[in-house]
């Protein structure tokens, strides 16, 4: 089921005079002996390439970083920058679960479906950090407050991703250096699976809506190709959207030699959720379910766009599961 629809962007009058004044700065200032001054290294200014392939000028050290996506959020405080301000996780009125407490003080300055960017100009960034937005009219607006950087590119790489962020943060090192961390994790992880390394793995999501699977295109296969794993089905193909809806009558399509389900519901409700899927007959028939092959899992860190304090975490829930 795809969450991207058009974002809803608040802008009131005074805002939009301020963005458009903002515009028109912007167009009078980006003469070429401006933009060569900048690649020249010009006044503590670096120019960077972000995931559409257009080049970028940013600070050499944004102090003031707005995360615009689950993936900008997790790649800044895996960096170590605390971001000031972000948008909600998808299924959340806040940051993702499991970035919960290391994002507790930070505001919130939009959704999933876009940014509020009467909050953004309030901020007064020093950099935006946009994730996936494609809306140009969106990152017209953005990139009147600041300098304004698409990270995340149609493939949904977090690793690209990553390294993109560090050489926007001035942090290319430290991304370099969880990128080695997480593949010498992950290839410890491989040889320590035993009997289960090559297993099918399937991951899905539960929401009172149904069941979706997620499909390739998305973070958790990544991390799960990674590992060697197998997929079921429909889960080796490419989805549509960012999920697969699967029918109760076809839940069949969840299942694996081991299974990992989560929700996106806040703790507490999550676990009536759980308790409503197991109530389903189709579901205990699952040979995952009659092995005990089955994990709950938080499903901002699972089933949603991910990042790499999100794939170490993976890891250890795989390695609880299944490294036994």
């Amino acid at each position: 089921m795809s969450t991207h629809s058009l974002p809803r962007v608040r802008l009131t009058a005074a805002a939009a005079v301020t963005t458009a004044l903002a515009l028109a700065l912007t167009a009078c200032g980006g003469d070429e002996s401006g933009s060569e001054k900048a690649k020249a290294g010009g006044a503590g200014k670096v120019t960077v390439t972000d995931a559409t392939g257009a080049r970028v000028e940013v600070p050499a050290k944004p102090a003031k970083v707005i995360a615009l996506s689950e993936m900008d959020l997790d790649s800044a405080l895996a960096l170590g920058v605390q971001p000031i301000g972000l948008t909600a996780g998808r299924g959340q009125k806040g940051a993702p679960g499991y970035l919960a407490d290391r994002a507790r003080d930070i505001p919130v300055v939009g959704a999933v479906t876009g940014p509020d960017i009467e909050k953004v100009l309030r901020a007064k960034p020093d950099v935006i950090l946009a994730g996936q937005l494609a809306d140009q009219k969106v990152l017209q607006q953005l990139k009147a407050v600041a300098p304004t950087v698409v990270t995340v590119g149609k493939d949904k790489d977090w690793k690209k991703a990553l390294d993109v962020t560090g050489r926007v943060l001035g942090k290319q090192n430290e991304a370099k250096t969880f990128l080695d961390g997480y593949e010498t994790r992950a290839a410890a992880l491989k040889k320590k699976l035993g009997p289960n390394a090559g297993a099918t793995v399937s991951v899905a999501r539960y929401s009172a809506k149904g069941t979706a699977v997620m499909q390739q295109g998305v973070f958790i296969s990544d991390i799960l190709k990674d590992l060697g794993f197998k997929r079921p089905g429909i889960q080796n193909d490419r989805g549509q959207g960012h999920s697969t809806p699967i029918s109760d009558e076809d839940i069949k399509q969840i299942d694996g030699d081991w299974l990992f389900i989560g929700t996106l519901a806040a703790k507490g409700k999550d676990a009536d959720l759980f308790a409503e899927l197991k109530t389903k007959p189709a579901y205990r028939q699952l040979g995952a379910v009659r092995e005990g092959h089955t994990t709950e899992i938080d499903g901002s860190k699972w089933t949603s766009l991910g990042g790499g304090l999100a794939a170490q975490s993976v890891l250890d829930d795989i390695e609880k599961a299944m490294a036994k």
